[in-house]
């Protein structure tokens, strides 16, 4: 495919961050770089994709550096274009006399993306892969970062392209009866039209299933912490961020807008959320205020870690408020029970030994979760866990039990784990839509309506194809003359 570079300029770009380092990248796309490769900015040529040690002169002759510069042709480039890298010393003063000097021999400032956008528009990347780029550079988890390099190589294309296929064929089929009513055409086979119209269907229902843990991929696990006033929340949170990140203090209410930190946990990453105390009245307009971000926080939360304290003797304190427990999902939530170590002091004095000790302490720790915690019947919360946020006990099983809870949402489409954003999820409904539609003409007997059921097939195909960032008619074409051998 030609690169559709329409203004035929050549772009440059510092590709390191800005700042001190001991290497910066630029960037350089576009008609010049042949040119420049072939000895017209080194004095000498290029080989293709060698590193080459040599001075950059500028165009008044001073010395800028010297550089490491590899050569890229068309097509076998990052673009599909010539391209130029070149590494100079990481002052930011080096790179910006670089850069001035290339746009005064006829570059211009890169826009944001246009690199990736030329990338595109070449036929390098589908319009996927251009949006993994990204995914891939502010991946914040091991398995974030995972499943937007297979995007990168194409894991979502990869399972559009045969939908594409099967919805190519059924319009070629259908579209034949519109355009050559009259040609020598095999019986037309509605049953084999529904087939592939459902197979299509399942197969962007599979897709759209994986949106979920698409988002907390990129979005990081949305856990908010709640609970009682002084019930170890902010403690909590230290204990898994490891530093004082919320203040901590006996008297109750002291978090009174909620606090955010990321953490990593296993394979996955975590957006924490720590929140105001709920179930007391609010002692002021400020505390009610939070208390009200609190259950704003808590009907967008992924994950929510109720905190329970253990050493309370008011169990009124720890039961959530009804109207809360009804917005909850029970499967995001895990109950935790906080301050083990107050109860641990409370059985120093037995006469028995440490592990029987820590038996005893943890059974009545569990014994009086189940007592605490109040839930509509029928509603079951899954096994609570037992906690000091003070010395770490048991915060460890946390981490496990979260890491588990994310890896189930965890979905392989074939062989591949897809996990696709808002953008594919809005254009797979809008092909669900059109798919509905069009399964909707196909009635027993015949057609409703054939002209509509083309229309709602190629509705799907344009949804589909603004995924990859490419809907060809050509080649439905292509594939109806091929199949019906039109005009023989």
């Amino acid at each position: 495919m030609a690169v559709m570079n329409q203004d035929g300029s050549t772009i440059v770009a510092l590709a390191t961050p800005v700042g001190v380092s001991a290497i910066a990248l630029l960037r350089i796309s576009g008609p010049l770089c042949r040119a420049w490769a072939a000895g017209g900015l080194f004095g000498r040529t290029l080989v293709p994709r060698r590193a080459h040690h040599l001075d950059y002169l500028a165009l008044d002759g001073r010395l800028l550096d010297d550089v490491v510069v590899v050569s890229y042709l068309a097509p076998a480039s990052y673009t599909g274009e010539d391209c130029l890298e070149l590494s100079c010393h990481g002052n930011p003063l080096i790179a910006q006399r670089l850069v001035e000097d290339l746009c005064a021999r006829g570059c211009r400032l890169a826009q944001p993306g246009e690199f990736t956008q030329r990338a595109f528009l070449s036929g390098r990347l589908d319009l996927s892969q251009a949006e993994a780029v990204m995914d891939v550079i502010q991946a914040r988890s091991d398995r974030s970062l995972a499943v937007a390099q297979k995007q990168l190589k194409g894991s979502l294309g990869r399972h559009l392209l045969p939908l594409q296929r099967a919805l190519l064929d059924a319009a070629a089929q259908v579209e034949a009866y519109i355009d050559f009513p009259d040609e020598d055409l095999p019986p037309e086979d509605q049953a084999k039209v529904k087939a592939e119209l459902e197979a299509v269907l399942r197969g962007t229902r599979q897709l759209l299933a994986t949106r979920h843990y698409g988002e907390m991929l990129r979005d990081g696990i949305r856990t908010v912490i709640v609970g009682a006033p002084n019930a170890g929340k902010s403690s909590l949170l230290n204990r898994l961020v490891g530093f004082e990140r919320a203040l901590v203090s006996p008297e109750p209410g002291t978090t009174r807008d909620f606090l955010e930190a990321w953490i990593r946990v296993g394979p996955h990453a975590l957006r924490l959320i720590d929140t105001a105390g709920l179930n007391r009245l609010p002692l002021s307009e400020l505390e009610a205020r939070g208390i009200a971000l609190t259950r704003t926080q808590l009907a967008e939360a992924d994950l929510v870690l109720w905190v329970v304290d253990l050493s309370d003797d008011s169990p009124a304190l720890s039961i959530p408020p009804p109207e809360l427990v009804a917005m909850l999902s029970p499967d995001k939530v895990l109950v935790v029970g906080n301050k083990l170590d107050r109860l641990e002091q409370a059985v120093l004095g037995s006469e028995c030994d440490a592990a029987a000790r820590r038996a005893m302490v943890r059974a009545q720790a569990e014994g009086k979760l189940s007592r605490v915690w109040s839930v509509p019947d029928g509603v079951q919360l899954g096994a609570p866990l037992v906690v000091s946020a003070q010395t770490g006990a048991g915060v460890d099983a946390l981490v496990e039990r979260i890491v588990g809870w994310a890896d189930a949402f965890q979905l392989e489409v074939g062989d591949e784990v897809i996990a696709i954003g808002l953008r594919h999820a809005q254009a797979l409904e809008r092909a669900q839509e059109s798919l509905g539609r069009a399964l909707g003409q196909l009635v027993p007997g015949g057609l409703k309506a054939t002209e509509l059921l083309a229309s709602d097939i190629r509705g799907s195909l344009e949804a589909l194809g603004e995924i990859l960032g490419k809907y060809d008619h050509e080649r439905m074409l292509d594939r109806l003359f091929a199949t019906f051998c039109i005009g023989k």
